[in-house]
């Protein structure tokens, strides 16, 4: 008989009992627990949170549909191995929740990308900076067309955060691009912001070819703090 992992849990006193049931059980899963343990029974569950049944039956259903449990016959609910989804998921929540607040997600941004651009540095491939040559040529034409580049800017950063081999972290820049397309795409037909976003990818490129990761954290910064003056004074 496999015998549920003992965990403490706090009485639920908030509206939404169900959604706190369901943080309270994720904290444990990823401070606590380990694939393959077992929750306790429902029951159990909803006398040690001083909740309904139903409230603790919701929060697991949730918890299955990100991936972090499982029901298994004759076990009963199994936690499984923590996916990128299952740990972004509630902060793609909350960033959607601050769509406004553009400031707030630029300056994630410039907590993010830099990082990401010097440890891009240490595992980028002759392939995949041919790759991003071809990308800012084809960048370049339309800068010169006078075209909006946002597809060639999207996955000049996405590729970089590929290259970073971090899964959660890509799936967070993903995130943000989509988040702040809206409004990259007006500061894009500011006068001069396209040549400036081109300029800098440039930069970085050139830093990521030398294989050099100061350079290339500070050319992803600089470039992103140019980019957010422009951006800012567009809101």
């Amino acid at each position: 008989m496999v015998t549920p992992a003992k965990v403490e849990f706090e009485a639920i006193r908030r509206s939404k009992v169900y959604e706190e049931v369901a943080r309270q059980i994720q904290n444990h899963i990823f401070e606590s627990l380990k694939p393959g343990d077992v929750l306790p029974p429902e029951r159990e569950l909803a006398q040690r949170f001083g909740v309904s049944r139903s409230s603790v039956r919701d929060a697991i259903r949730c918890l299955e549909l990100i991936g972090l449990l499982e029901p298994q016959q004759g076990r009963g609910t199994v936690v499984c191995e923590p996916s990128a989804e299952a740990v972004v998921g509630p902060l793609t929540a909350v960033i959607m929740q601050k769509r406004k607040l553009v400031k707030e997600l630029l300056d994630v941004r410039k907590i993010v990308e830099p990082p990401l651009a010097r440890r891009a540095a240490l595992h980028v491939t002759d392939s995949l900076i041919g790759e991003l040559e071809q990308l800012l040529e084809r960048q370049s034409t339309k800068v010169r067309n006078g075209e909006l580049a946002i597809e060639e800017d999207n996955e000049f950063h996405y590729r970089i955060a590929q290259a970073a081999d971090n899964a959660v972290l890509l799936q967070i820049v993903d995130v943000l691009m989509d988040t702040l397309q809206e409004t990259r795409e007006k500061s894009l037909q500011t006068g001069g912001r396209p040549q400036k976003s081109l300029d800098g990818h440039r930069r970085i490129l050139s830093a990521l070819a030398r294989r050099d990761p100061a350079a290339s954290e500070r050319a992803m910064r600089h470039h992103l703090e140019e980019i957010e003056a422009i951006v800012l004074q567009k809101l």
